[in-house]
C-alpha cells in the first residue's frame, strides 16, 4: 500500500511540474515577449529568483527523490511495475530535471546577467525562443513521466 501511495505521489508530482512548465510555454513566455526587452527580461529575472524560494522547488526536487527511490525500489524488487517505474524516473530526471540544469538554468543566467541599459532585443528573442523549446520538452517529459507513474499502478 505504502509503494501505491509513493507511485501515486510521484505522477501528481510530475504532472504539478508539467502543468507548471505548460503553462509557461502556453502564456507566460508569451506574454513576456510582448513586454519590452527591459521588461521582460526583468520580469523573468524576478520569477527566476522568486521560484527558487517558492513551494515549486520541493515539489520539483522532491519528485525526483521519490523517483529514484521507486527506481531502485524497482530493480530491488523486480516485478511487472519495474519498466514503468524507470521508465518514468528515467524521463522525469533526464528530461525535466537534467534539461533544466543543462538548457534552462544557464539561459537564466546570461539573462540575470545582461546589462539593463544595452539593447538586449537580441539576446531576449533568442532567450524566448531557445528557452521556450526547452520548456516544451520538460513540460512533455513531465506528462510522460506521470503517465509512466499511473501505468506503474495499472500493471
Amino acid at each position: 500500500m505504502l509503494i501505491c501511495a509513493a507511485i501515486v505521489a510521484a505522477a501528481l508530482g510530475s504532472a504539478l511540474i508539467a502543468g507548471v512548465f505548460f503553462a509557461f510555454s502556453s502564456f507566460v513566455m508569451r506574454a513576456l515577449g510582448e513586454r519590452p526587452p527591459a521588461e521582460g527580461m526583468a520580469a523573468m529575472v524576478s520569477i527566476n529568483r522568486v521560484i527558487l524560494r517558492s513551494l515549486f522547488m520541493p515539489v520539483f526536487f522532491g519528485t525526483a527523490l521519490l523517483g529514484a527511490g521507486l527506481a531502485l525500489y524497482a530493480v530491488i524488487i523486480w516485478g511487472p511495475r519495474s519498466w514503468w517505474l524507470i521508465g518514468a524516473t528515467f524521463a522525469y530526471a533526464m528530461f525535466s530535471v537534467g534539461l533544466t540544469m543543462v538548457k534552462n538554468v544557464p539561459l537564466n543566467n546570461a539573462i540575470e546577467r545582461a546589462d539593463p541599459a544595452a539593447d538586449n532585443a537580441a539576446l531576449w528573442r533568442r532567450y524566448l525562443n531557445r528557452w521556450t523549446w526547452w520548456n516544451s520538452i520538460r513540460t512533455v517529459a513531465s506528462l510522460a513521466a506521470s503517465a509512466l507513474f499511473i501505468a506503474a499502478l495499472l500493471v
